[in-house]
């Protein structure tokens, strides 16, 4: 009788319902936050947003519309409020990373994706020496030997345009530039990406196949932006290579093909180790050296992962700042003559400089922390699950245990009652003389145990691009605004610009 009435049409039609409105009923104790309407009763809006590469900005405009506290899941609440960042973020308060994260999720956890509590602790002790200072020191040689490649190729490139400006996309180069570093640092050798000028990576989908060829680049992009749409409803994943959308199709190979560039570079690597072919000291030796409280090291597969993690984290951050960089100087002449200037005074040649010389520059770190807050290649908010216990009290409202909970950067960056009636404007004198308040604000790499730990290898990286971009070439700018797109980071898509080399 039962089954009956279970499979009777009427019954079949209530499922849809049943299916949106227990959501919103199980989470009644967020129903008086407001925010789009459908986010009360789905994921299907913010994942919308998120397929269309847009979400920051959604989310930012919901934020103008609806004050402090936005909806924007039936389980999730997005908070603008810089005093909610040390509670969510912070150490010891409990919170931890949500299932979004188990989008992320390819060959095996990482330290990125990792949501126990007890695995994050021993990820991150194990990885954490690997960008020591000592380390950090000695990966200075790598970057430096891929910024020469740099300007030799720029350096053709001008001279082929024979005294004028030669016109090209300064992002491809860019690309090029962190790849290589990123493949010298994590893997043992660069991509070879600067040499051939070509977007090209070797990949191996398990140990034991065949190695391909694939764009590495592209494949990053397309792995970011599925990979953030289906965390609105990870357990899609396994479902997603059938959606009849082919974002998500190519989105899943794009995984994979990630996935395999890691596997590709690592088998290489430790098939070299063996022969005592290499000695080396980058981030591959040191997450190789590196060791729990138990004092056991990294399995291979665990390797790759963690690899596989520097390899994301430390290619498209870089690329979309000194992009994003280049394009807000470009448009604002007066900040190229002061860099320039501050530059040329510092440095005695326009050879590429060492970390030592430019790593005091203030202006030019004015330069980058306005970037880093303008741009804000990371514009999400990172969502967070409040603990088991009494819950917490943020921005006036109550939030129970089991509510996701995230701070979203590029509203905080741009937060008008934060900086000033010039949020949106590039101005990197504002750093001058920032107030506590929008200190706490600024969180390019996050916050807290969990906040990015390659981020001084980041600075570092960015400080020797930048000078060395600046103080060897001018350029002229062919555009009239940065167009971009949001996958789990928010990247330019173009920088079209003439560049010539400057007199030494």
């Amino acid at each position: 009788m039962f089954l009956s009435v279970l499979f009777t049409p009427w019954a079949l039609l209530a499922l849809p319902f049943l299916f949106f409105l227990l959501p919103y009923i199980r989470n009644w104790s967020i129903q008086g936050v407001p925010g789009p309407f459908l986010a009360k009763f789905t994921n299907l809006w913010y994942m919308y947003e998120c397929r269309r590469c847009r979400r920051y900005l959604t989310v930012h405009k919901c934020h103008e519309k609806y004050g402090k506290l936005v909806r924007v899941t039936p389980n999730q609440v997005s908070i603008a409020d810089p005093d909610a960042i040390p509670v969510i973020y912070g150490h010891g308060t409990g919170f931890l990373k949500s299932e979004y994260y188990d989008a992320f999720v390819s060959i095996q956890r990482g330290l990125f994706n990792t949501r126990d509590r007890t695995e994050h602790t021993r990820k991150r002790k194990t990885v954490s020496h690997t960008f020591s200072a000592k380390s950090i020191g000695q990966f200075e040689q790598y970057i430096h030997h891929n910024l020469e490649l740099l300007a030799s190729q720029w350096d053709r490139f001008s001279k082929e345009a024979d005294g004028g400006f030669y016109k090209f996309d300064a992002l491809h180069w860019f690309n090029y530039v962190a790849f290589d570093i990123i493949g010298d640092l994590a893997f043992g050798a660069p991509f070879g990406m600067l040499e051939r000028g070509e977007d090209k990576a070797e990949v191996q989908l398990t140990p034991d196949s065949p190695p391909k060829t694939a764009p590495a680049i592209e494949v990053l992009n397309r792995r970011g932006e599925v990979s953030n749409a289906l965390g609105c409803m990870p357990w899609l994943k396994p479902y997603a290579k059938h959606l009849p959308d082919p974002f998500f199709s190519k989105g899943i190979e794009a995984v994979q093909n990630l996935a395999g560039i890691a596997i590709a570079r690592v088998n290489q690597r430790l098939a070299a180790a063996e022969k005592g072919d290499i000695e080396r000291v980058d981030l591959l030796a040191r997450l190789m050296e590196g060791k729990d409280e138990n004092g056991e090291k990294l399995g291979q597969a665990e390797l790759t992962a963690e690899a596989l993690t520097q390899l994301i984290a430390g290619s498209d951050t870089t690329s979309n700042t000194s992009c994003a960089l280049l394009y807000h100087c470009l448009a604002h002449p007066e900040v190229v003559r002061k860099l320039q200037a501050e530059l040329d005074e510092a440095l005695p040649s326009n050879d590429v400089p060492t970390y030592e010389q430019v790593k005091d520059l203030k202006y030019m770190d004015m330069v980058i922390q306005e970037t880093l807050r303008i741009h804000s290649t990371s514009s999400q908010g990172l969502p967070r699950v409040v603990p088991p216990g009494e819950g917490v009290e943020l921005a006036g409202h109550h939030f129970p245990q089991g509510v996701v909970l995230s701070v979203p950067a590029y509203v905080m960056h741009h937060s008008k009652e934060i900086w000033g009636q010039d949020a949106d404007e590039f101005r990197p004198e504002r750093w001058e003389k920032v107030t506590e308040k929008q200190k706490q604000a600024f969180i390019p790499f996050s916050y807290g145990p969990r906040a990015c730990v390659g981020r001084n290898v980041a600075e570092m990286e960015l400080a020797l691009i930048v000078s060395t971009v600046f103080r060897r070439y001018e350029f002229e700018l062919y555009q009239d605004h940065l167009e971009t797109r949001e996958g789990f980071l928010r990247k330019p898509l173009g920088l079209k610009v003439g560049m010539r080399k400057r007199k030494a």
